[in-house]
């Protein structure tokens, strides 16, 4: 569930280059396009076979894909406020893929091929935009021409696939470093089971078409053609207001209802040196630096862009200047939460570990394991995002014994806000500023990044595991 958005860009890649090689050796002319795959699915199986069979299925793929991640977006309430861009900008591409897939089969000229584009030209018919009905081009061989073939290569293999481009750059611009290739070994992985599908159940053509009769029996790619079926049981028209009815729900789903408008982080140009730190780790590019506006000595401060803000808190914890071991100031950060301030995680700290817990929990807000922690009477400190913990944080905890172990968790193994694990992990392993400093041992912070499908069960078995290390080095 972790790279469902980069492993829809893999299969596309599949798609792609299985189709360019596809395409040297289809003819676009209605005599010889289906003669053409036939020759590549069964002389040519141990090459063109497998491409088609990769084509095929890297297809379905994409759409399992889309759908999963579009689930997962919505039930993690990813997709309103500030990221409502990215939502709204992934509809088209739905669509795209759709219209992709489906101009696809028309290539084929197979009786499923017939049934697509007979299919197709009625819902294309419904739409008053046409002077002329293009159902009328199937009715016998002679009312089509080569170049039918030629213009639907064009459109699925080169007009469609650069549109298609764009829209995936559109639908993460406004992210900061998008992950858009997913790790090689699910690279890897997913290819290998492709491959052993390819050749145990090659893609292969239906009866070739014929407009003269009539389809008896088709088998359907229920993956793109779900709703063509539709057409005969109601109308062209009536799909369409299905259709376009389903898309503006999900157009409009960021503000049905409307979130809570959330406070943006604020910058204290006082305390601000314009280090860009936060800049680096926002992963919604929110902060930007801009030449200093106070007359202080310092050449650099950060702004912060409400529209764009989350208020997720990582940029706390990557100032420097959020340090619970001020006496002499206030604690106040060149940038902090509104209502989440690190003097308002100073005060949480000392009031959990008034009668020093073995172990002292981090976790994230709305996760189950927060929920858990409390239910169970547990030590726990609840943050936007285990990124908001500044190091410095995890070293007053340690060094002024305020618990024996630290443990951060949250986000079911997916941080809700892109980055935070990952920025945690690195400070904490002195890899990324600021850093943890080297007087704490990194051995008595522990991370517990659960699956979804994982149980509570697991993060209890690992509270009792510090507990008992806690005991036994006397700490």
């Amino acid at each position: 569930m972790n790279h469902l958005g980069s492993l829809t860009i893999f299969f596309g890649w599949i798609v792609l280059v299985s189709g360019l090689w596809l395409l040297i050796f289809f003819r676009t002319s209605i005599s010889d396009a289906f003669d053409s795959l036939e020759y590549l699915t069964h002389q040519q199986w141990y090459l063109g076979g497998i491409m088609r069979s990769l084509h095929r299925y890297a297809s379905d793929a994409m759409i399992i894909t889309i759908a999963l991640h579009v689930f997962r977006e919505f039930s993690r309430d990813t997709y309103r406020l500030t990221r409502w861009f990215s939502w709204v900008a992934g509809l088209p591409l739905v669509w795209m893929v759709f219209v992709l897939g489906i101009s696809g089969y028309w290539l084929v000229w197979d009786e499923l091929a017939q049934y697509v584009a007979i299919t197709s030209s009625e819902l294309l018919d419904a739409i008053p935009i046409f002077t002329s009905k293009m159902a009328a081009n199937f009715l016998q061989d002679s009312s089509l021409s080569d170049r039918f073939f030629t213009l639907m290569a064009f459109i699925h293999l080169i007009g469609l696939p650069i549109f298609l481009v764009f829209g995936i750059w559109l639908h993460v611009f406004r992210l900061t470093s998008p992950k858009i290739n997913p790790p090689k070994r699910l690279m890897a992985g997913t290819l290998l089971a492709m491959l052993v599908l390819s050749l145990l159940f090659p893609a292969v053509s239906q009866n070739q078409a014929d407009l003269a009769l009539a389809p008896q029996t088709i088998e359907l790619d229920w993956f793109y053609l779900h709703a063509f079926p539709l057409v005969q049981i109601w109308s062209p028209g009536w799909v369409w207001v299905l259709l376009t009815g389903i898309s503006t729900l999900i157009f409009l789903a960021p503000w049905l209802p409307p979130g809570k408008a959330l406070k943006p982080a604020l910058v204290d140009l006082d305390n601000c040196n314009g280090c860009q730190r936060c800049a680096d780790d926002c992963p919604y590019g929110a902060i930007q630096v801009m030449p200093r506006s106070d007359g202080k000595r310092y050449e650099h401060e950060v702004v912060v862009d409400p529209d764009l803000c989350t208020r997720c808190g990582i940029c706390v914890g990557a100032c420097p200047t959020a340090t619970p071991f001020r006496k002499r100031t206030p604690l106040v950060p060149g940038i902090d939460l509104p209502g989440s301030s690190a003097q308002h995680l100073k005060e949480t700290i000392d009031e959990e570990t008034e009668t020093f817990p073995l172990v002292l929990s981090f976790a994230c807000t709305g996760s189950a394991e927060l929920a858990w922690l409390q239910a169970h009477d547990k030590a726990v400190v609840e943050v936007s995002c285990v990124g908001q913990i500044p190091p410095s944080y995890l070293d007053y905890v340690l060094s002024r014994n305020r618990a024996a172990r630290v443990l951060l968790t949250g986000c079911g193994g997916n941080c809700q806000h892109r980055f935070g694990m990952d920025w945690a992990e690195q400070r904490i392993s002195r890899e990324r500023d600021p850093n943890l400093r080297r007087r704490v041992g990194t051995d008595r912070i522990a991370m517990a990044w659960h699956e979804p499908w994982c149980s509570t069960g697991s993060l209890n078995a690992q509270l009792a595991i510090l507990e008992k290390q806690a005991v036994e080095t006397g700490e």
